[in-house]
């Protein structure tokens, strides 16, 4: 394929450049992924389009990711990740799943109608602090909502540092407020729960309908899940987006960082408790509880700290247990494999 796009208009930035050594530069190619199937993976770089196999040799991979790749299009190794966005698996299955990788801006989406809720859009903010990505609130569907200035200062009331956006995704000029995050070269991903608007407002962006969009159901104000695969594309701008599958289920694993940074208002005043391990319900001397009593912290905003804290650890501890299990068995497993070597030798 033609030679359509150089490694800057995917997002290279000095942090990859300088993970190549000396005998890889100008020998191995650069190559991200912009889309992951079941069995391969769709990369481009600087030669065009190409199809990897997914090999089991291969490190979890997922779409963002840059990677190594030979003259031949043979995969090398991947560059390590400025950020990774990933959650628990859903249910109560103990693994972790990648959702995407090196990105500059989270658009969390979350409609302005019977839907919005600040427990998640905590939750959405915790995951894009730990992944190390800038957060950006877009409050969607501005057209349908009578009372979006009240909506949008709760959400402010969040962090004041926050950058909440109130749009109509079937408006140009709405949407152009966003411009400032897409610039070239930029990667931005697109994340919410079903039906916020996410990919009407991927194909604002896009300037087409490249995504499929879908009502919401009239029953619950929630809406219909559309997007189906994660897939990175290149913005009129010059930045990349990435729309991922709306997400009913966005269980915490190992965000411990994430949490203090979305709560950092809490985890201030946590440690001006009289006592270290104060639960925040009525020991003396409580900085949290007084802020409470006089109106600087809102008690659902406590609430949704300590959930979110207990989930996290939770699925941590279990995640860890999984993986000493599994290197246990590796080990064993090499052990066995080694001492069969040496029974065929006469050892």
């Amino acid at each position: 394929m033609a030679n359509d796009f150089s490694l800057l208009s995917l997002g290279w930035q000095t942090f990859f450049q300088q993970q190549l050594t000396l005998d890889e530069w100008g020998v191995l190619k650069p190559a991200r992924i912009m889309e992951q199937h079941r069995s391969s993976l769709e990369v481009r770089g600087e030669q065009g389009v190409h199809t990897l196999p997914l090999l089991q040799s291969m490190p979890p991979l997922t779409v963002g990711d840059w990677v190594l790749l030979t003259g031949s299009g043979q995969f090398v190794r991947e560059l390590e990740r400025k950020s990774v966005f990933k959650r628990k698996a859903a249910g109560s299955k103990l693994a972790e799943q990648l959702i995407a990788a090196n990105v500059d801006t989270a658009f969390i989406v979350t409609s302005l109608n019977e839907d919005f809720n600040l427990n998640r859009i905590e939750r959405f903010l915790t995951v894009a602090h730990q992944a190390g990505a800038e957060a950006v609130l877009v409050l969607s569907k501005l057209d349908l909502c009578g009372n979006a200035e009240e909506l949008r200062e709760q959400a402010q009331r969040l962090d004041s540092h926050l950058c909440v956006e109130a749009v109509n995704c079937l408006s140009e000029p709405s949407v152009a407020t966003l411009a400032p995050w897409c610039r070239p070269g930029q990667t931005i991903v697109i994340i919410g729960s079903s039906g916020a608007g996410k990919s009407t407002l991927s194909n604002a962006l896009l300037g087409a309908a490249v995504q499929d969009t879908g009502g919401i159901r009239e029953d619950d104000a929630k809406g219909r899940h559309t997007t189906t695969r994660r897939s990175l594309m290149l913005l009129p701008s010059g930045g990349l987006i990435l729309d991922t599958p709306g997400m009913r289920e966005m269980q915490l694993a190992d965000c411990e960082e994430g949490v203090a940074a979305t709560f950092a208002d809490i985890e201030e005043l946590a440690a001006q408790c009289r006592f270290g391990d104060c639960s925040h319900d009525s020991e003396p001397g409580c900085a949290v509880r007084e802020a409470i009593e006089a109106e600087q912290l809102d008690e659902r905003r406590l609430r949704s700290y300590r959930k979110l804290s207990r989930e996290q650890a939770l699925n941590a501890a279990s995640l860890a247990q999984r993986r000493a299990v599994f290197r246990k068995q590796s080990k064993n497993y090499k052990r066995i494999i080694s001492e069969s070597k040496q029974i065929k030798r006469g050892d």
